[in-house]
C-alpha cells in the first residue's frame, strides 16, 4: 500500500512516501480503507520522538473510511460500514486519566497515513452522516481532546464564560464551536487578524490581539474557564483572566513547556488548574453525540494528498492554518 512514512532521520528529513506492506486484521479487529485523514501537531512531535535506527513508521492519528475486513469475533461493524477512528488505544471508560498501557494511533504502531490502516474493531464508530469525508477525517483527535478539556475537566455549562488563547488551531477551533453550541459566552485571542476575524465569524463573542493589554479590552471582565494550548508565552496572562474560584485547563504547550507560577496569588484566587490530554471511548462517543446533535462541521484550512503530506507539515509547522488540515487518500 502507498503510505507516507518516517524512517532514518529526525524531522522532516526522515519522511517519504512510498510503498509498505499492509498489516491484515488480527482477532478483534477491522481493517479500514482510509479516504482522508487528518495532521495534528502530535505528528510533528513523533517525527522527533520515532528513533532514527527505528523500523518504518506510518505516522498519523486521525482518520475515517470504510470497513475493508473484520478480524474473528468481530460483531460490532461489517464489510462496507463507513467508519471514523477513534486513535485512543486502551482507554474505553472515562476516567481521571489514562489507565497504565495507554497508547495512540500513530505511534508506537502505524498510523493513518496510508491507504489501510489495521484498529481494535472497538476503536471505530459510524460516521456522522452530515459530515463530508474531508470533514469526518479530520474530526477525531483534536474534537476528543477539546470535549474531553470543557466537559470533562472544566465542567463548562450554559452561560459560562471561556477564554481560549491562540485561536486557529484545529483543537481551538473545536473549543470555540462545542462552547458556543451548549451557549457558552466565548472570547478568543490570536495575534492574526485574518484568525481573529474567521474566529467572529464562527460565533466567537470577542477576539482579542494577543499581543494587546486583555485587562483593557476586556474592561475588568473576568472568565469562568479559561483553556490553555499556546504554553509560557500566554499561561500567566491568560491565568490573570480568570474569576476567583475559576479553572485553568491546559493540554498544549507549542510555545514553551515551563512557566513561573505565583504562588500565593494562585492560592488567594481559589483558582483550579487542571491537565487533560486526549481523551476515553466513552468519550470519544459523547462527542459524537454532541457533533450530530448540533450538526458540528469541522472547520477545513486545506487538504493535500497523500503524496504532499510534508508540504501539509511544513504549513502546520509554520502555524499558517486556520482549522483542520485533511489529507487525501482515497476518494
Amino acid at each position: 500500500m502507498k503510505a507516507f512514512v518516517h524512517e532514518g532521520k529526525k524531522g522532516l528529513a526522515g519522511t517519504g512516501y512510498r510503498e509498505i506492506k499492509e498489516i491484515q486484521p488480527q482477532a478483534g479487529e477491522v481493517k479500514v480503507k482510509l479516504k482522508y485523514a487528518g495532521l495534528n501537531h502530535r505528528d510533528l512531535f513523533v517525527l522527533e520522538r520515532h528513533k532514527e535506527n527505528d523500523p518504518a513508521l506510518v505516522i498519523g492519528s486521525d482518520g475515517a473510511g470504510v470497513i475493508e475486513e473484520v478480524g474473528e469475533g468481530v460483531t460490532n461493524v461489517k464489510l462496507g460500514d463507513e467508519v471514523i477512528i477513534d486513535a485512543s488505544l486502551g482507554w474505553q471508560e472515562k476516567s481521571d486519566a489514562p489507565p497504565a498501557g495507554f497508547e495512540i494511533i500513530g505511534l508506537p504502531g502505524h498510523g493513518t497515513f496510508a491507504e489501510y490502516i489495521s484498529v481494535p474493531a472497538d476503536n471505530v464508530e459510524p460516521k456522522p452522516p452530515h459530515l463530508t469525508w474531508e470533514e469526518a477525517g479530520v474530526l477525531p483527535l483534536a474534537a476528543l481532546t477539546a470535549y474531553r478539556a470543557l466537559f470533562t475537566r472544566a465542567k463548562v455549562k450554559a452561560g459560562d464564560t471561556v477564554l481560549l488563547p491562540g485561536v486557529g488551531s484545529g483543537a481551538v477551533t473545536y473549543l470555540l464551536l462545542f462552547a458556543k453550541a451548549i451557549g457558552a459566552r466565548v472570547i478568543v485571542t490570536s495575534r492574526s487578524e485574518f484568525k481573529r476575524e474567521q474566529a467572529l465569524k464562527l460565533g466567537a463573542d470577542l477576539a482579542l490581539n494577543s499581543n494587546s493589554y486583555w485587562e483593557k479590552e476586556l474592561s475588568g471582565e473576568k472568565v469562568d474557564i479559561a483553556v490553555e494550548t499556546v504554553g509560557a508565552a500566554t499561561f500567566n496572562k491568560t491565568l490573570d483572566q480568570l474569576r476567583p474560584g475559576g479553572s485553568l485547563v491546559t493540554f498544549g504547550a507549542s510555545a514553551g513547556d515551563e512557566v513561573t507560577l505565583d504562588i500565593r496569588k494562585f492560592f488567594y484566587g481559589q483558582y483550579n488548574l487542571l491537565g487533560t490530554t486526549m481523551g476515553s471511548h466513552e468519550e470519544f462517543r459523547e462527542m459524537l453525540e454532541l457533533v450530530n446533535k448540533y450538526k458540528i462541521k469541522p472547520v477545513l484550512d486545506q487538504v493535500f494528498p497523500l503524496s504532499e503530506t510534508a508540504d501539509a507539515m511544513k504549513r502546520l509547522e509554520e502555524s499558517e492554518q486556520f482549522g483542520k488540515i485533511g489529507i487525501e487518500i482515497s476518494r
